[in-house]
């Protein structure tokens, strides 16, 4: 099965560019509007920013997923957030439901039933983004179902967003389980990703949390998975 992550293209002097994956794309620059997720920059306050990370253990990779689609309509006019608790910190995120509705719904679908529990982030890719919730742990994984909501076409992608990761042969705005967040100021400018990924949300709590998994060291270097385990014990959604 192939790997879902987001496409890294790094733009250099003359001419070429890079991917993380094994197989390289060149993306242009989407335009200059703004993220639509991102209308307030995220909160630097966190209780657990500074601490280092807590040794645990590297969780077993888990089988195929069989999980049945949702079939559940959030309402835009509530605010659903998401807390994120691992060994790194808390972090929460809230759901850009009224962009993005049917995505928003299938996060929320797979936090309620604790499907997150136990995952870890299996990709940090240094001053791009953290990478998270496969349960096999090494980007092949997902729930067993597929949602398709393409994103805003003049979507950027900047730091805090919450993002859905798919394969280079899917559809924009396709998405499983797997999620990434953007940890540079805008990689729609310095790296050139599109508008290909659903936006999930926007991190409102502890981006220093989310900081400090994307500085750890990693193996390969610079784009791999984390020496440190980065595991999620709990992730939960609250409404308001």
């Amino acid at each position: 099965m192939r790997k879902a992550l987001p496409i890294l293209v790094l733009v250099v002097t003359i001419a070429g560019c890079g991917s993380s994956s094994s197989s390289s794309a060149s993306k242009s620059a989407a335009s200059s509007a703004t993220s639509t997720a991102a209308a307030s920059p995220p909160s630097t306050t966190t209780s657990s920013g500074s601490a280092p990370c807590q040794n645990v253990a590297l969780p077993a990779a888990e089988g195929p997923q069989h999980i049945p689609p949702p079939h559940l309509t959030l309402n835009p006019s509530r605010t659903y957030t998401v807390t994120v608790v691992t060994n790194c910190g808390t972090f929460a995120f809230t759901l850009d439901v009224k962009q993005q509705p049917k995505t928003s719904a299938s996060i929320y679908y797979l936090v309620k039933r604790g499907f997150y529990n136990g995952l870890t982030f299996h990709r940090v890719a240094a001053g791009f983004v953290i990478q998270g919730g496969d349960p096999a742990g090494n980007g092949t994984g997902g729930p067993g179902y597929t949602v398709v909501e393409a994103p805003p076409a003049n979507t950027q992608y900047v730091l805090g967003d919450v993002a859905m990761a798919k394969t280079q042969a899917q559809p924009a705005g396709a998405s499983g389980s797997q999620f990434f967040i953007v940890t540079a100021p805008n990689v729609t400018q310095s790296a050139g990703l599109m508008p290909d990924y659903a936006l999930a949300g926007k991190v409102v709590s502890g981006i220093s949390v989310v900081e400090k998994i994307g500085s750890l060291p990693t193996n390969p270097p610079q784009d791999g998975m984390p020496t440190t385990p980065v595991v999620m014990s709990s992730v939960t959604v609250s409404t308001s």
